[in-house]
C-alpha cells in the first residue's frame, strides 16, 4: 500500500495542471497521479478536425511526457473511494492512501443511452466529434455532402464543452452555404434545451447564424434511437411524443454524466429525493441526481470531507464544463488545498467563470465569457458577441500552444 501526502485522481486538463501548481508553490510535495490511459489528447480541437482545418494527429501526445517532473504515476484506474480510511482501491487491487484528495477524472460519455447509436457510429452516415476516432469522418462526411438533411443533436444532460454540438453544425452551415448547396440542404439542429445559448448577449449573435445558415431548431428534443443502416433518427419531445426524423448525415453529441465510479462512491452528491424527501444514496439516483462531486462551489472543497477537493467536468459546480472553467478552477483549488494543509481558511473564491469560443463559420469566432449568474465576464476591451477573425486566431492558433506548452505546466 502506497502512501501520498496529495493524491490527483485522474490525468487530464485538470489533474496535471493542478499537480503542476501544487509543484510550483511547493517542490516538497509528494504527490500521486492515477491515470490509466497511455495518451493525452487536446479535445477542444476535435471541433476543427470535423470541420477539416486541423489535423488530428496535432491533438494527441503520449501522456508520459505531460506528467510533473517530481510525482509518481500510478498508470491504473479507481475502482472504489474509501474517504473515512483515506484510501482508494485500485482495478489492479492496489490501494492507496493519502492526506488529502483531488477527484479530477472527467465526464462519462453515455453511448449506449441511444438506442442503435454504439452500433452505428463511424459509419452509415453517423458521426461524433467527442471520439478522437470519429472526429476525422465528421470531415469526411461534410465534403463529401451534397444535399439532403444535416442533422446536429444536443443531449438533455450537462455536457463538456456545451457549445460544441452547435460549432460543427456553423462549420457545416458555412461550407453548405459557400459550396451553393443551401437551397438543396435541411440542416437541424435537435436539442434537449431549451434555448440556442444561457446568455442573452451572445444568444443574439447565434441566432443570427442560425437565420444565416436557414437552420431549423427543435428544442426540448432528445435523441433516443439512431438506425444508420436505414439512416433514420427518432428524437423524443417534452411531451413524450417520438419524431421521425430521416437523415443524409447526422452528428451526435452524446448523453453525458459523472463516471459511474463516481456517481457509486461516497463522494456524489446526496440530493433530496423529490417522491420521499430523504437523501438519495450513492448508486440509487433519481434522473436529475446524476452523480457528480459534492462540492462547495466557490471554495471547490468536498462538503462532507474537508481534506477531498474537486473541479473540473465531474465536480457538481453549475458552471459550464469547459478547459476555460478548469483554467480558473485550479489556482482555487491549489491555493485551497495548501492552506487548509496549513491550517488556514478557504480564503480563495471560484466566480463560475466559463468560456465558450463560438466557432460560426470558418474565420469567424464569438468569446463567450459569463459567470455562474450568466453575466458576461469578458477578458477583451471589445464586444466579444460579434463574430471576429482574431477570436478564430486566437481558438485554432493561440489556446492549443498554450495548452500544451502553459497550461499543462501550471503557467498559464
Amino acid at each position: 500500500m502506497a502512501h501520498h501526502q496529495i493524491l490527483i485522481i485522474g490525468g487530464g486538463n485538470a489533474g496535471l495542471s493542478i499537480a503542476s501548481k501544487l509543484l510550483i508553490k511547493d517542490r516538497s510535495l509528494k504527490i500521486g497521479i492515477i491515470e490509466p490511459s497511455e495518451k493525452h489528447y487536446y479535445q477542444p480541437a476535435w471541433t476543427l478536425v470535423g470541420g477539416g482545418t486541423f489535423d488530428i494527429n496535432d491533438t494527441i501526445k503520449n501522456e508520459k511526457d505531460f506528467i510533473p517532473k517530481g510525482t509518481t504515476w500510478i498508470k491504473d484506474a479507481v475502482a472504489t473511494f474509501e474517504p473515512e480510511q483515506n484510501q482508494v482501491t485500485c482495478k489492479s487491487g492496489d490501494k492507496h492512501t493519502y492526506d488529502y484528495m483531488v477527484v479530477v477524472p472527467g465526464i462519462q460519455l453515455d453511448w449506449h443511452k441511444v438506442k442503435g447509436l454504439k452500433e452505428t457510429l463511424g459509419k452509415n452516415g453517423v458521426t461524433s466529434n467527442y471520439l478522437a476516432d470519429y472526429a476525422p469522418y465528421t470531415w469526411d462526411l461534410l465534403r463529401n455532402f451534397k444535399g439532403g438533411n444535416a442533422i446536429f443533436t444536443n443531449p438533455n444532460t450537462p455536457i463538456k464543452c456545451g457549445g460544441a454540438p452547435q460549432k460543427i453544425m456553423y462549420l457545416a452551415g458555412d461550407y453548405i452555404l459557400k459550396n451553393g448547396l443551401q437551397p438543396k440542404s435541411n440542416i437541424h439542429f435537435y436539442s434537449g434545451g431549451g434555448i440556442i445559448f444561457g446568455v442573452k448577449k451572445y444568444a443574439d449573435t447565434l441566432n443570427q447564424v442560425i437565420a444565416r445558415y436557414k437552420i431549423q431548431t427543435h428544442f426540448k428534443h432528445n435523441l433516443v434511437e439512431i438506425d444508420g443502416p436505414n439512416s433514420k433518427a427518432w428524437f423524443q419531445n417534452e411531451a413524450g411524443e417520438r419524431i421521425e426524423q430521416s437523415f443524409d448525415m447526422i452528428h451526435v453529441t452524446p448523453p453525458q454524466s459523472a463516471p459511474d465510479f463516481i456517481k457509486d462512491s461516497p463522494l456524489s452528491i446526496l440530493e433530496m429525493d423529490a417522491n420521499s424527501g430523504t437523501p438519495c444514496q450513492p448508486g440509487h439516483h433519481t434522473p436529475s441526481f446524476m452523480g457528480w462531486v459534492d462540492v462547495d462551489k466557490f471554495t471547490l472543497q468536498h462538503k462532507r470531507y474537508p481534506n477531498i477537493f474537486s473541479c473540473g467536468d465531474v465536480a457538481n459546480t453549475p458552471n459550464a464544463k469547459t478547459g476555460a472553467a478548469i483554467r480558473k478552477q485550479a489556482p482555487v483549488l491549489v491555493e485551497n488545498l495548501l492552506h487548509v494543509k496549513n491550517g488556514g481558511s478557504l480564503d480563495a473564491k471560484y466566480t463560475g467563470y466559463g468560456s465558450c469560443p463560438l466557432v460560426t463559420g470558418y474565420g469567424k469566432l464569438v468569446l463567450a465569457e459569463f459567470d455562474y449568474d450568466n453575466n458576461p465576464m469578458e477578458t477583451f476591451p471589445f464586444d466579444q458577441s460579434k463574430e471576429r477573425w482574431s477570436m478564430w486566431m486566437l481558438k485554432t492558433k493561440v489556446l492549443p500552444w498554450l495548452y500544451w506548452n502553459r497550461i499543462l505546466q501550471g503557467r498559464a
